[in-house]
């Protein structure tokens, strides 16, 4: 019987059509349920279209959008005028920008008073969602550029700067109110007279936001706005707190300021044209809070410290006619802002270190400079309020390099007038470095000597109490060397003046010693204290050192 066993499966021909496709990335689409339908090909297809139109038509906007933006904007300003260089307009998202945009003042039109690179305005979108159609300002890179000449036209002008049409101008540009505003790393710079010391603010940065805020209540500031930059090169500001922009009669804020290291040899040109300080190097530190609305200004300085200054008053027959007038216009706003409702001003301490102050009179021939080098004064709880009770006052140096000097004092603000005391004593001063002053007030010069004073002083209600104790010790005034080019007479009375001295010397101390009183009346009762202290300086200290000891030399001579 034969055997029957199984065939084993003939193998399925592979189809020979071709390479095997892998499914392709349209197929798993198609596999994943997702099939795009002619419709809807064709709807991508228009609104791609209308994009490009709109693209295309923002380029042909620009130009004339240009012209009539610039041609708007110079209708509303007065006084000065803007070019713009080019426009970009964006349909998608409702934005311009703005670019290489400048201001000129028409009077003055060189240089530029404002080069913007780029201005971009925008709907501010978050504040839509609130329902409120307000703009974004952005501002890089801006240049602020002043100088004395363009800054002085401006003083005169009888349109004032905040007339002149610039919040026009912004709706010129934007038909929405500006509700936050930004500035990124701009600079601010003015020149005074020296070109070569311009007052500069760099990568100066300021946000400002919620400008246009519904209005507040009495001292609510709701606009949070911060700035910060770098000052003439090596000094940092900073200044943090809140605003409300829509206050009336004028906007408030409350902020607190940082200001470091800010180099005072800038202000140099300023300082020299306004008032008769001279001053040189130096470097201001300071912190406070400033709050400032139409219900109340105030102004805390936590602290203020001035480092390695050199300051020189300078007298001159020029400037005195000035001097007096400032005086009384000083004396008039400080008796005008002490005491008065809603004004308030206070410095918890303030501090000059390691400096010179200087008094240079050029009234007298010849002129001669008074001045204490390694000045260290400190003043604490000063302000314009008497309630905030009595300012302390303590000052040390060297007198013309070598004597030995302190001062306390403490004043108080007064309607009616100063109130202080003032104690002084230098001890040890070469009469040699004060030769000047003694040619002009003696009419001779010394060779050798130690000079001390001794002062108290106390003005209240109008009068001053006091007096002045000066003390010439081992004074020699004539010296054949020295003296030989000198006239016969001149060297008579050299000699004279120092044999008297010799007379007049205490003989257990071999000193000199006078005593000028200096009670009476104040000149001018309303005078500030620093009107009164600078008149001491040159009446009571100066002109009581001399008169006393010629008083004593002329009593000699009668006997």
């Amino acid at each position: 019987m034969a055997s029957s066993a199984p065939r084993p499966a003939e193998p399925r021909p592979r189809p020979t059509t071709g390479p095997r496709k892998h499914p392709t990335l349209l197929g798993k689409i198609g596999h994943a349920g997702f099939h795009f339908s002619k419709h809807t090909l064709q709807l991508v297809g228009i609104v791609l279209g209308i994009v490009l139109l709109i693209v295309i038509a923002s380029l042909f906007v620009d130009e004339p959008m240009r012209r009539a933006m610039e041609k708007n904007i110079n209708q509303r300003l007065t006084g000065y005028t803007a070019h713009i260089q080019k426009v970009d307009f964006h349909l998608i998202g409702l934005s311009v920008t703005l670019r290489n945009v400048s201001v000129v003042q028409n009077e003055h039109p060189t240089p530029a008073v404002a080069l913007l690179p780029r201005l971009h305005a925008s709907v501010q979108w978050s504040e839509l969602f609130k329902l409120k159609l307000v703009s974004d300002f952005r501002f890089d890179r801006p240049q602020i550029y002043v100088n004395l000449v363009q800054l002085k036209k401006e003083a005169t002008d009888a349109v004032p700067l905040h007339k002149k049409g610039w919040q026009d101008a912004a709706l010129a540009i934007y038909p929405l109110k500006i509700n936050l505003l930004q500035l990124n790393d701009g600079t601010f710079t003015y020149i005074d007279k020296d070109p070569s010391r311009p007052l500069k603010v760099t990568h100066l940065f300021f946000r400002a936001n919620n400008i246009r805020n519904i209005r507040s209540a009495d001292r609510v500031y709701p606009s949070p706005v911060h700035a910060e930059g770098i000052v003439f090169d090596t000094g940092k500001a900073e200044i943090d707190g809140h605003a409300n922009f829509l206050a009336q009669p004028y906007l408030g804020f409350n902020t607190l300021f940082s200001f470091e290291s800010v180099p005072l040899d800038y202000f140099r040109p300023m300082l020299s044209r306004h008032s008769n300080l001279e001053i040189h190097n130096g470097f201001l530190t300071t912190h406070g809070q400033v709050e400032f609305a139409p219900t109340v200004k105030t102004a805390r300085i936590e602290d203020l410290l001035i480092d390695r200054v050199r300051v020189d008053y300078i007298h001159t027959p020029v400037t005195a006619p000035v001097e007096k007038e400032r005086r009384e216009k000083v004396g008039k706003t400080v008796k005008k802002a002490a005491d008065k409702p809603g004004m308030n001003i206070r410095l918890d301490q303030f501090e000059i270190k390691n400096s010179t102050l200087a008094l240079v009179n050029r009234m007298k021939s010849p002129s001669y400079r008074l001045f204490l080098s390694g000045a260290n004064l400190t003043v604490r709880n000063l302000s314009n309020k008497s309630t905030e009770g009595r300012a302390v006052a303590d000052l040390t140096g060297n007198f013309m390099g070598s004597g030995r000097t302190s001062a306390h004092a403490t004043f108080r603000p007064q309607k009616t007038g100063a109130d202080f005391d003032l104690n002084l004593k230098i001890e040890g001063a070469q009469m040699t470095a004060m030769n000047d002053l003694w040619r002009a007030y003696g009419k001779f010069d010394v060779v050798a000597g130690e000079f001390s004073v001794y002062t108290q002083l106390k003005v209240k209600d109008g009068r001053i109490d006091g007096y002045v104790k000066p003390i010439f010790k081992d004074m020699k005034v004539y010296d054949p060397q020295q003296d030989k080019d000198k006239s016969f007479f001149k060297k008579l009375y050299e000699r004279t003046v120092e044999g008297l001295s010799k007379l007049l010397k205490n003989k257990k101390r071999q000193e000199v010693v006078t005593v000028a009183d200096i009670s009476g009346p104040v000149s001018n009762p309303r005078a500030s204290p620093s009107e009164i202290i600078s008149k001491l300086l040159e009446n009571a200290f100066v002109k009581a050192i001399l008169p006393g000891f010629e008083r004593e030399i002329s009593g000699l001579l009668k006997k």
